[in-house]
């Protein structure tokens, strides 16, 4: 089944890493990709759907947004990712951006898949989960970082937050952050 990723027209060459983690992440969980979207996006965007959809007044780094009513092997739903935490993670975690996007998306889609974090039991597990597959992930890390670098070349002084208008496809029955 497709995966969508819609990011800034100045960062190419992000969709089919981005598809690759999320559908290793699932895999992992036993599930496979239904119908999913990728958006990267800045704060302003992610703070309006985390005030519409959990009622939260602020910017956090990944959305996922399930459709399924019932769990299956397949997953439905979208993640919408603030390349602005992106970059601020990165830094306070020393990690390379491409790294930390990679980390969010894996994230964003064990959510899809029925993880959680809210005890922490279940943050152990998620940790657990995100650092293995990102073990496996070296090589879409290699070129998240290229197209971010990239981008962050082609917008040499532009520090302005990439602008994307997003709407979720349905009203979701199931909205994860971390």
């Amino acid at each position: 089944m497709p995966i969508s990723a819609k990011s800034p027209a100045e960062l190419r060459g992000v969709a089919a890493p981005l598809g690759a983690l999320v559908r290793a992440a699932l895999a992992s969980e036993g599930r496979a990709a239904g119908e999913l979207g990728i958006v990267l996006t800045g704060d302003v965007p992610v703070r309006e759907l985390n005030r519409r959809w959990r009622g939260i007044d602020r910017a956090t780094d990944v959305l996922s947004f399930g459709y399924d009513d019932a769990p299956g092997r397949r997953v439905n739903g979208d993640l919408v990712v603030s390349l602005d935490r992106v970059v601020a993670q990165a830094r306070r975690y020393r990690v390379s951006r491409g790294r930390e996007l990679a980390r969010l998306v894996i994230h964003g889609a064990l959510h899809l898949a029925g993880l959680d974090h809210q005890t922490p039991s279940q943050r152990t597990r998620m940790r657990a989960r995100e650092t293995r597959a990102l073990r496996g992930a070296a090589a879409q890390v290699r070129a998240l970082d290229r197209a971010l670098a990239r981008a962050a070349r082609g917008s040499a002084g532009a520090r302005r937050s990439p602008r994307i208008a997003l709407v979720p496809r349905v009203a979701s029955t199931r909205v994860a952050s971390s």
